[in-house]
């Protein structure tokens, strides 16, 4: 934009954190109260008291997200809950947080909150666990002791009393490590993460079926090798899908934070123009309109306007011209409003500050150097009044010719 400034837009931490926890606490309006002490105190240059607030604002914000992160695990565990079929288990319920609630207090639930989530996790993974080795082990798996119990037959006698008891024997040895198998694969399955997916649940379950099949424990131990392998490639998966959904969250966070603190920004933005005596375009309402423009105007300026538009972290704004400047007192007039306009944007900037808004102006044309460009849809109206004069103008010339032509005849 021409005729204009251009400034950096950068809001205290004090407002940030504010916005951060209006956001936690479900208000959407207004300063909360911990980042309205540290921005007061910063409006009354207390830099102690200030430097305590923030600190107090900063620990408190810290506290927020923790239950926030602590309510997002519960409602995943709901998930996975219903999933398994396990809606017996109880969970505890999401804290909704007030802004009257001490730090220790919301520290003391997130403890606790953690002790009881990893003993719910631990106890879905059991269950999880339990269901994939009954879809395999319905009955003991006599295939493992195939080889491992009992003499074998003699066509020319019958087995002496030794043989007989090496044969009892061997029966037991049999039960015995076929037990160690049945409680190692318990262990390793127990591992299997709760929120695992079904295709994942399907790849470990193919290979704990292997086990039925096999004829001795020493194969066995090879089939629980690739169980354990396909435990950890499973949870591998899983914990990328929680890291790729933490990181969805942040994204989502990141965008909602914007958004407020473009939203406090326009907010304060009207209110310092409006208390100094301008009106602010009713389009300024549209607070998510893509090119976030907006239009202030004076009473006593019926000719002319600024454009402002607020972009991502940076506010441009100049002066423009609502009909073409016709003589020379016109333009003298233009560089009057101009001033007026640099002197009342220097004023906003101040109010601005005390609002937590900081503003470094990184480019300006003072009044006077350049012509202010025309609306527009001043432009127009220029154009459709020099089409229809130009069209009288012609009408009068054919009525001329016309004339002439008359004349000449007779």
């Amino acid at each position: 934009m021409s005729s204009g400034v251009e400034a950096d837009i950068a809001l205290d931490a004090a407002v940030v954190l504010s916005l951060g926890m209006n956001r936690v606490l479900g208000r959407t309006a207004g300063l909360a109260g911990r980042g309205a002490e540290a921005l007061a105190a910063l409006a009354a240059d207390k830099a102690e008291a200030r430097a305590a607030a923030l600190a107090d604002a900063q620990a408190y914000d810290q506290v927020l997200r923790e239950v926030l992160a602590r309510n997002a695990r519960i409602a995943a565990l709901e998930e996975t809950r219903g999933k398994l079929g396990a809606n017996d288990v109880e969970l505890p319920a999401p804290l909704e947080v007030g802004e009257d609630q001490a730090a220790e207090e919301l520290t003391a639930w997130c403890a606790d909150a953690d002790r009881r989530l990893d003993e719910i996790e631990h106890g879905l993974s059991e269950r999880l666990a339990a269901q994939v080795a009954a879809e395999i082990f319905t009955v003991p798996a006599e295939g493992l002791r195939a080889d491992t119990g009992g003499s074998r037959p003699d066509d020319h006698a019958e087995a002496t009393g030794a043989e007989a008891s090496r044969a009892e024997a061997g029966k037991k040895d049999a039960g015995v490590e076929d037990d160690e198998v049945r409680r190692t694969l318990e262990r390793v399955l127990k591992r299997l993460l709760p929120d695992t997916t079904a295709e994942d649940r399907r790849a470990v379950a193919e290979a704990v079926r292997l086990l039925a099949e096999t004829p001795s424990v020493a194969e066995a131990e090879a089939v629980l090798t690739e169980v354990r392998l396909r435990v950890k490639a499973a949870n591998d998966h899983t914990e990328l899908h929680r890291e790729a959904e933490r990181r969805r969250a942040a994204e989502r966070e990141a965008a909602e934070q914007a958004e407020a603190e473009r939203r406090y920004v326009l907010d304060s933005i009207t209110t310092a123009f409006q208390d100094m005596g301008y009106e602010v375009d009713a389009g300024f309402e549209t607070l998510t309109a893509d090119d976030g423009t907006l239009v202030l105007t004076r009473g006593s300026w019926p000719d002319h306007s600024v454009k402002m538009r607020l972009g991502d972290r940076q506010v441009r704004a100049a002066m423009v011209r609502e009909r073409p400047a016709e003589s020379e007192d016109d333009r003298r007039l233009d560089a009057e409003r101009e001033q007026e306009w640099c002197e009342a944007f220097e004023a906003a900037r101040e109010r601005l500050e005390g609002a937590g808004v900081r503003s470094a102006v990184t480019w300006r044309l003072d009044p006077g150097v350049q012509e202010l460009p025309v609306t527009a849809a001043a432009r127009q109206t220029g154009a459709r009044a020099g089409t229809r004069a130009g069209a009288r103008k012609g009408e009068r010339s054919g009525e001329r010719e016309r004339q002439r032509e008359r004349e000449r005849s007779e």
